[in-house]
């Protein structure tokens, strides 16, 4: 029984420490270099419209219409979807948003074959305008 204390203490300890882990582990950074990335496409009025289709067709299912999280999908995903609507958004690089969707991150699919540079920084900037 004297023992019990100590291993019970050890035990909180790393449980703690694990925890810990975990929600570190959820912050999704883009690496330096990329997160850097300036984007090349101006946020004209063509380049956002090009975007939201975008965003209609492969983001609204999972991310929302507005960007909330809270697609039709979201549900399914076991994890909650960014919130491009968040105002904390704005904290992204450019660079650090067109590598998300480049590169993707289970349950969200990478685009980098699947979309061109071009329509990949559209959506980036289309993507800027959800968050208010």
């Amino acid at each position: 029984m004297a023992g019990t204390a100590p291993r019970l203490a050890a035990f909180a300890l790393l449980l703690g420490a694990a925890t810990a882990a975990d929600s570190t582990s959820e912050k999704w950074t883009a690496p330096a270099a990329e997160a850097g990335k300036k984007n090349p496409i101006a946020a004209s009025q063509s380049s956002i419209a090009a975007g939201q289709k975008l965003y209609t067709k492969r983001c609204a299912s999972c991310h929302g219409t507005s960007g909330n999280g809270d697609g039709p999908n979201a549900v399914d995903l076991g994890i909650h979807p960014a919130k491009h609507s968040d105002p904390r958004m704005r904290e992204e690089s450019d660079g650090a948003l067109f590598w998300k969707i480049t590169t993707g991150k289970k349950p969200m699919p990478n685009y980098g074959r699947r979309l061109s540079e071009t329509d990949r920084w559209n959506l980036v900037n289309y993507i800027r305008t959800l968050a208010k």
